[in-house]
């Protein structure tokens, strides 16, 4: 029986973690160093969070976002215009058969982080988060 190319696993593989990981640091060094011809992207200060990749490695999605949290749009188009010139950059810095093409979209963890730490924060939750567990009561 002929095994699935890509198989419906839990997660990323161990090959997607590593690839992404390498492309979200050649990434970052060829954004810190200014290396694209755009000077509207060279002006703006990006952080790569995080790049996840399909799992045959030709599509790699980098989440992204303006260090201050200002301008996320006009960053975004600027990567998105750019985003042949940056495949070439970070293909260059990395050993894979094919150059993945190399898709934007805005990092929102720190978002997330926000939310999390409202919902903390809330009277009801640090109730319940004080109160004993009926299951320690028990022993």
């Amino acid at each position: 029986m002929a095994q699935n190319r890509f198989p419906m696993g839990k997660g990323p593989s161990q090959r997607q973690l590593r690839v992404g990981e390498l492309i979200r640091r050649t990434l970052s060094d060829v954004l810190l160093r200014g290396d694209v011809h755009d000077p509207d992207l060279n002006r703006i200060s990006v952080t790569v969070g995080e790049v996840s990749t399909s799992p045959d490695l030709k599509i790699a999605t980098a989440y992204v976002s303006p260090l201050g949290g200002q301008g996320g749009e006009e960053m975004l188009k600027s990567l998105r215009r750019n985003s042949a010139e940056l495949r070439h950059l970070v293909a260059k810095g990395l050993t894979l058969k094919y150059a993945p093409e190399l898709r934007f979209q805005m990092d929102e963890t720190f978002d997330r982080l926000d939310e999390t730490r409202r919902m903390f924060s809330d009277a009801r939750v640090q109730r319940d988060i004080a109160a004993p567990d009926d299951d320690d009561a028990e022993d």
